[in-house]
C-alpha cells in the first residue's frame, strides 16, 4: 500500500507535491503507547479503588517515602490509627479491624505506586531519546507538557482525597470527574503524539474535525458518567430505557438551586448521563455511516469500524452496569469501556488525517 493515503473527496487538499513528514520514530512511539497502555491500567485501578470505598484509606501524601509498604504490625497499627481518626472509619467503617483495614490500603497503595510507577517509565526513556536526539524540538516540548500535566495529575489525586478527610467521608464529585478528564487528556496525549512518530500524518481533512467533535462529545459524557460515580447516583433508578417508570421522570432539576442538580441531584445526574450516552451512540452510528460514502482507505475504515464496536461494548457495559445496581465488575469494565472508546476514537481520528510525504529512506507498510 502506499505511504500516500488519500481520505475523501470533501477532505482538504492533498499535501503540495515534496512536502515531507518528520522522521517516524518507532521506538519512541512504541514507549508512548507502552506509557498509554500503563494510563490505562491506571484509570481501572482508579475505578476499582472508588467503587471498593479504598480510596480514603491513606490519609497522607508523601511523593516520595509513599513507595514503602507496612513492613510490620507497628507500622500497620500506626498506619490503621491515623485512619481511625477521619469520617470514614468514624461514620462508616467503625467496623473495620486491622486486618479489614488492610484489604483497602493495598489497593489505594498500589494504584498510587502506580501513578509513580508511571512516572519513572515516562520519564527516563524520555530523557534517554533526548540525549539520544530522537525527539524533533516540537515533539520535545509537547512531551514537557506531557511530564508536567502527569505531575499536576498526582496533586490532583490527593486534592481529590483531601476533600475526604473533612466532614463527609466522601470525596467531592467535581474533584474526582477532574482527575477522571485529566487522565483522560493524558491518556489521548499520549496517543496522539505516539501515532505522529509512529506514522506522521500532518494535515487535517473534513472527515478528521468530525472525528475531533465526536471525540469531544465522548470525553463530555464520560465527565458526566464521573459526576454519577462521584455521588453514586448509579444505585438509584435501576431500570432502563424508562427512569422511574417514565423516560422523562418527575423531579428532575427540583433541586435547590437548580443550576447544581447536574452536579449534585442523583435523578438529574443519572438522567443527563444517559441521554448523553444515547447522544453519543446516535452520533457514532452517524459518523461510521458518513465515513461509508467517504473515498476511506481499507485501514481508515476499519478504524472507524473499531470506533462503532467500541460504543455498541459501552453502552452494552453501561446498560448492565446500571441494571446491575453497580455489580462491581461491570463498573470497573464501564470504565474501562470509556478509555477504549476514547482510545478507539483518537486513532480513528488520526488516521483520517492525510498522511504527508515520507521521508525517501524510509518506506512504510499498511500505514
Amino acid at each position: 500500500m502506499s505511504s500516500i493515503e488519500q481520505t475523501s473527496s470533501v477532505s482538504s487538499p492533498a499535501p503540495a507535491t515534496g512536502s515531507i513528514a518528520p522522521t517516524p520514530h518507532r521506538n519512541v512511539a512504541m514507549w508512548l503507547f507502552f506509557v498509554a497502555a500503563m494510563v490505562f491500567i491506571m484509570v481501572v485501578i482508579g475505578g476499582l479503588t472508588r467503587l471498593t470505598e479504598s480510596g480514603l484509606s491513606i490519609v497522607e501524601w508523601r511523593p516520595f517515602t509513599g513507595i514503602i509498604p507496612p513492613m510490620n504490625e507497628a507500622d500497620w497499627m500506626a498506619l490503621y490509627r491515623q485512619y481511625s481518626q477521619y469520617p470514614e472509619f468514624q461514620k462508616i467503617n467503625a467496623w473495620m479491624s486491622v486486618e479489614d483495614f488492610k484489604s483497602i490500603f493495598w489497593l489505594e497503595f498500589i494504584h498510587r505506586l502506580w501513578g509513580r510507577l508511571i512516572g519513572v517509565v515516562f520519564f527516563i526513556p524520555f530523557v534517554w531519546f533526548l540525549a539520544k536526539k530522537s525527539i524533533d524540538g516540537a515533539t520535545k516540548w509537547k512531551l514537557w507538557g506531557l511530564f508536567i500535566l502527569g505531575g499536576l495529575q498526582g496533586a490532583m489525586g490527593w486534592y481529590m482525597v483531601m476533600s475526604g478527610l473533612v466532614d463527609r467521608p466522601d470525596v467531592s464529585q467535581y474533584r474526582l470527574t477532574a482527575h477522571f478528564g485529566l487522565a483522560l487528556v493524558i491518556f489521548i496525549a499520549l496517543m496522539w503524539v505516539g501515532l505522529n512518530q509512529y506514522a506522521p500524518r500532518g494535515i487535517s481533512t473534513h472527515a478528521s474535525k468530525r472525528g475531533w467533535q465526536l471525540l469531544a462529545l465522548i470525553v463530555f459524557t464520560a465527565l458526566s458518567g464521573g459526576f454519577v460515580a462521584g455521588i453514586n447516583a448509579g444505585h438509584t433508578y435501576n431500570t432502563f430505557p424508562l427512569m422511574d417508570g417514565q423516560l422523562i421522570p418527575d423531579g428532575l432539576f427540583v433541586y435547590s438551586p437548580a443550576w447544581l442538580a447536574p452536579f449534585e441531584d442523583h435523578m438529574t445526574v443519572q438522567w443527563d448521563h444517559r441521554w448523553l450516552a444515547k447522544l453519543t451512540f446516535v452520533m457514532v452510528i452517524l459518523f461510521w455511516w458518513r465515513a461509508g460514502k467517504w473515498n476511506l482507505t481499507p485501514q481508515q475504515r476499519l478504524a472507524t469500524h473499531l470506533v462503532l464496536a467500541a460504543v455498541c461494548l459501552q453502552v452494552t457495559l453501561g446498560i448492565s452496569t446500571l441494571l446491575s445496581v453497580v455489580w462491581l465488575p461491570l463498573g470497573v469494565a464501564h470504565q474501562a469501556g470509556a478509555v477504549i472508546l476514547v482510545g478507539t476514537t483518537t486513532f480513528a481520528t488520526y488516521k483520517l488525517r492525510t498522511a504527508s510525504l515520507m521521508p525517501k529512506s524510509f518506506v512504510t507498510i499498511g500505514t
